[in-house]
């Protein structure tokens, strides 16, 4: 069974009920997220404490482990001093040193006696320099030690070649002279070529790190302390556990948490753990590095978990009182505001049941002064019933036809105003469409029977271009209703000279062409050609073109130039004038009918040049006829010539022949250098035709200055073209020989001195009998 509520009854129901449980939950979640919080706070504000106090450790730490090492360094002069020298440099520096530095409790070294002492040989044994305070005043101490072999603490010492931290140690009371305290050593070595030659360390007391611990207070019940690379504690404000092993102050934590190892290795890290009482503690841990230490400290912190949420408790239990206090009021106030809520609605109400019935009236509005949004939702209800009843009336208006009939909306989220405005521009584009469609099917119907109509003129006169240009033409000024035109085709039979020639023109005034020709690239036809594009012009120049009539002469209105274009060859191009500007789509019809002309006039150029090649091919066949037999006679004649030369050239090679066997013959470069030489001078001197070839004509010769001059001389009128001739006597193989000897310039095609040959014979017999 469906209970029907009023509204009063729902508000107090479901809304009292709701903010209830939503004010339970919120408070809820609120307290325990500030409980996680306030601990989150909490654990954060202690990891930041123990990092900071981490880092005032290391400082002070740092600042006297650095003192050390620049004293080592200072020291590492030691090699530069006698035994004497040194001694007294070494007191100095560190009496200074000790001086400066009231922090150190003691400053030591030990100094290897085979490193300072030549005279000492053995490899233990060592000088150890000692300063101390006591009662404010500085004592000093110095000794032989380990003079019959170094003591194991001092061996493994020696070991160790970097700084390093000793742990912490209760110093041993000496003749009364010191008093027992908690310290620990900080070391630095002096190493040369990797071998340890002393050790210098400053004693300091952790005196400062206790005050320090005793003074960290995060909160209430916290405690610090510092742990040390070994695990013993160096500071608790609990004196008594100084000096212990952490295993034995938290043995279970020491095992399950693994602290001595994370101190050792130097880990950050924290934990919560429970005591034999039950009491929960949070600790956290972070590392103390010490210079450049691998022994690093750490310095924890304790906190108690009930410390840490005494403050989130109690704010819960604050948040839980204001709460139910909340509730209360809460009720009362919704109780108030459900009444004055339900009492204009039930006005408004009423009104929306008309309005769902369908009825409409000027006089349903409702009159509400609350000042809330209730009297603002009658006011828009009041807005709505108007704009409905302007909706009514205008709707009536267009279904009556008045489309342009105005209408204001209500707002910019008015949907239904919207929607019967587009209502009513669908109505008025579907208008205009339709009368653009009609538009654009005339314009198709009329570009289709233009093409048509000039199909059927390309394919008459395809024989003759002047008949059909002039049909093109005049056709597609009639077609346009334009006043002139001009058909332009191009001429390209000289190479050298390309124009495009006036072919057919319309109503032109043939003054303006009076050569019938116009270059490419010459006004706006040559242009037009280069560019390959449509010129199309409504402000045309003066005295461009004219349109006469018997009545007198106008310039046309527009102008329009289109290429006749063939892949993208332009083969001609149109010119159209006419008092009527051209529409788009009839430029698009020339600009299509223009491929087709030029088609069409490459056809009829091919069929044209087609019959004047074949005519001129019979005429060719005619006269290659008269020229075979022209050709037959000179053939006859050219062998005759050819056997007179092959007779002529067999009586030069038997001169050559002869030359060759009977005489010395050598052809040298213009250098002098031989070039070749024949078989019967080789075998006269007895050599290759290698060792020859590239040796030059006055090898092995010396000369006088006078015989030099001769000799030049003698080339130089070889290379002005005289022919030369001498004797000479060569003694060839211990045996004399007499030769006559011509030298003659050899020229090449040019008329150009290019090599010279010598012809040598043997007249050594004939010069004998002289």
């Amino acid at each position: 069974m469906k209970i029907k509520l009023k509204i009063q009854q729902k508000i107090q129901l479901f809304i009292i009920s709701a903010s209830i449980i939503i004010y339970i939950v919120a408070v809820g979640y609120i307290s325990f997220n500030a409980r996680k919080m306030a601990y989150d706070d909490a654990i954060k504000i202690t990891n930041q404490h123990v990092k900071e106090t981490a880092k005032d450790i290391k400082a002070q730490l740092d600042a006297n482990l650095y003192a050390v090492i620049a004293l080592t360094d200072a020291l590492k002069v030691y090699e530069n001093f006698g035994k004497d020298e040194w001694q007294e440099l070494v007191h100095k520096m560190y009496s200074n040193v000790f001086k400066e530095n009231e922090g150190i409790y003691a400053l030591w070294s030990s100094w290897e006696l085979s490193k300072v002492d030549p005279e000492w040989t053995l490899p233990y044994g060592r000088i150890s320099h000692t300063f101390w305070r006591e009662n404010n005043i500085i004592k000093e101490q110095t000794e032989l030690r380990s003079l019959d072999g170094d003591s194991p603490i001092y061996a493994s010492t020696k070991k160790v070649l970097n700084p390093s931290i000793n742990e912490p140690y209760m110093d041993v009371v000496s003749n009364g002279s010191r008093e027992s305290l908690l310290m620990t050593s900080l070391k630095s070595v002096v190493v040369n070529k990797g071998e340890f030659i002393a050790v210098v360390a400053f004693d300091i007391t952790l005196l400062q790190f206790q005050e320090l611990v005793e003074k960290i207070k995060p909160y209430e019940g916290s405690n610090a302390f510092i742990i040390s690379n070994g695990g013993l504690i160096a500071g608790h404000p609990n004196k008594d556990l100084l000096n212990q092993k952490i295993e034995e102050i938290f043995p279970e934590d020491n095992k399950t948490q693994k602290i001595s190892e994370k101190v050792n290795s130097g880990e950050s890290f924290s934990y919560t753990s429970k005591d034999e009482n039950g009491t929960e503690t949070y600790y956290t841990y972070s590392p103390i590095f010490i210079g450049e230490t691998n022994t690093p400290w750490s310095i924890a912190i304790s906190v108690p978990v009930d410390t840490i949420m005494a403050t989130a408790n109690k704010n819960f239990r604050i948040s839980l009182l204001v709460g139910i206090i909340g509730i209360l009021l809460m009720a009362v106030v919704i109780a108030i505001i459900g009444k004055s809520i339900t009492n204009p609605l039930t006005k408004i109400t009423s009104l929306l049941k008309h309005l769902a019935n369908g009825h409409i009236d000027e006089k349903m509005r409702i009159k509400i002064e609350s000042g809330d949004e209730i009297e603002e939702m009658a006011d828009a209800l009041n807005s709505s019933i108007e704009g409905l009843n302007n909706k009514v009336d205008f709707a009536n208006n267009i279904g009556k036809g008045d489309l342009d009939h105005e209408f204001e909306l209500l707002s910019t989220e008015d949907v239904l105003g919207q929607s019967l405005l587009e209502m009513r521009d669908s109505l008025i584009k579907a208008d205009k469409e339709n009368n653009l469609r009609k538009q654009e099917d005339e314009k198709r119907r009329w570009l289709n029977e233009g093409l048509a109509q000039f199909a059927d003129i390309l394919r008459q006169n395809n024989d003759n271009l002047e008949n059909l240009a002039t049909e093109i033409i005049m056709s597609l000024v009639d077609y346009l209703k334009a006043n002139q035109g001009g058909l332009f085709i191009l001429n390209d039979e000289d190479k050298d000279k390309i124009y495009f020639n006036l072919l057919s023109a319309f109503a032109y005034d043939r003054r303006k062409y009076l050569e019938r020709h116009i270059q490419l690239g010459e006004g706006l036809i040559g242009t037009c050609a280069v560019e390959k594009k449509t010129i199309f012009m409504t402000d045309i120049p003066p005295d461009y073109i004219e349109i006469t009539s018997g009545l007198g002469g106008a310039s046309p209105s527009c102008l329009l130039i289109v290429p006749m274009k063939l892949e993208d060859d332009v083969l001609g191009v149109l010119e159209i004038a006419s008092f009527n500007v051209f529409e788009k789509h009839e430029i698009e019809f020339i600009e299509k009918l223009a491929e087709s002309i030029a088609s069409t006039m490459s056809s009829v150029r091919v069929n044209i040049q087609t019959n004047e090649l074949l005519e001129r091919s019979q005429q060719q066949a005619e006269e290659m006829a008269a020229q075979e037999e022209e050709m037959r006679q000179n053939m006859e004649e050219l062998q005759a010539t050819q056997e007179e030369s092959t007779r002529k050239t067999a009586e030069m090679e038997g001169l050559v022949e002869a030359l060759n066997t009977s005489s010395y013959v050598i052809e040298y470069d213009l250098e002098g250098y031989i070039q070749k030489v024949n078989d019967n001078y080789l075998t006269l001197l007895q050599l290759s035709r290698e060792e020859v070839v590239g040796t030059h004509h006055s090898g092995n010769m010396e000369f006088t200055d006078e015989q030099k001059t001769k000799y030049d001389k003698f080339w130089r009128e070889l290379m002005f073209g005289k022919i030369m001739k001498e004797t000479s006597k060569i003694k060839i193989h211990n045996k004399e020989f007499v030769f006559a000897e011509t030298y003659t310039p050899i020229r090449n095609a040019e008329g150009e001195i290019y090599k010279v040959l010598k012809i040598s014979n043997n007249i050594t017999d004939f010069h004998k009998k002289e």
